[in-house]
């Protein structure tokens, strides 16, 4: 469903002398690009247990019909390929779809689409940008997908995201419990106003730090999402980018296209 420094600091142990770096055989420096790769972190067992433990009871609570359970998160769709992490070798680059942006190109389409987005707040003024982010959660037992596409995800987005969940959940008399992870969005100052607002009929089930991506729901939904739209292969504007993902989001009301196991 759419919703419009330390005191005293130890020196160094000498390491001895450095050796060079290995690269693959037959291949020049110059000729390759490298990139540091990254990962999500581990949760600890004893951390996990525990939240799931937390979740299993919230969850009993939305059977027996005391509350409204969402498992709320937000992704980000890109228009063109991006290279993988690693080695990879220049003369390769031609080979992408779509040839990737310099890192200034893409600040200055961001930038551009901040403005346009800030000043009139609508898609059709949006001509420029290379990613946009999809607000979404995910109703326990009915598995209903709300959602909002906006072009860029801030706590202000995040706000108008809770007043029209709850404009759809307000009446039904229900407290609204929205799981999400710990990041700074979901703990921003300004979200402190509309959580008053909303107090006694809307809260955040905030989980441990390292277990988001493990315990969320919507995470699975988010890739077969992706695969669907085929972000990040095709799309020459970000127009064409923000229609496929609208048009698939409102045929999985219909027709799902993730299957969500409770």
């Amino acid at each position: 469903m759419e919703l419009s420094g330390t005191r005293h600091r130890l020196s160094p142990p000498d390491r001895g002398p450095t050796e060079p770096r290995e690269r693959p055989r037959g291949v020049k420096k110059k000729d390759v690009s490298s990139s540091r790769p990254t990962g999500r972190l581990t949760p600890k067992p004893a951390e996990l247990a525990w939240a799931s433990l937390e979740l299993a009871a919230l969850q009993y609570q939305a059977r027996q019909g005391e509350i409204i359970l969402l498992y709320e998160e937000e992704t980000i769709l890109w228009r063109f390929a991006l290279p993988r992490a690693g080695w990879w070798r220049k003369a390769q680059r031609c080979r992408l779809p779509t040839r990737p942006l310099s890192q200034g190109q893409i600040k200055r389409d961001e930038s551009l689409k901040r403005q346009a987005w800030l000043h009139y707040r609508s898609w059709s003024r949006v001509t420029s940008g290379v990613l946009l982010s999809v607000i979404g959660a995910v109703q326990y037992c009915t598995s209903k997908v709300f959602y909002k596409i906006v072009p860029h995800f801030d706590a202000q987005e995040l706000r108008q995201y809770i007043h029209q969940v709850m404009a759809t959940f307000s009446k039904i008399g229900k407290e609204v419990v929205m799981v999400v992870d710990r990041s700074g969005i979901h703990r921003a100052h300004k979200l402190a106003s509309t959580l008053a607002h909303w107090h006694g009929q809307f809260r955040f089930h905030m989980l441990p730090a390292p277990c988001g991506h493990h315990l969320n729901p919507i995470e699975g939904f988010w890739r077969v999402m992706k695969d669907t739209i085929g972000a990040g292969r095709c799309f020459s504007d970000l127009q064409q980018l923000y229609q496929r993902t609208r048009q698939v989001l409102i045929a999985h009301q219909e027709r799902p296209i993730y299957e969500f196991h409770w």
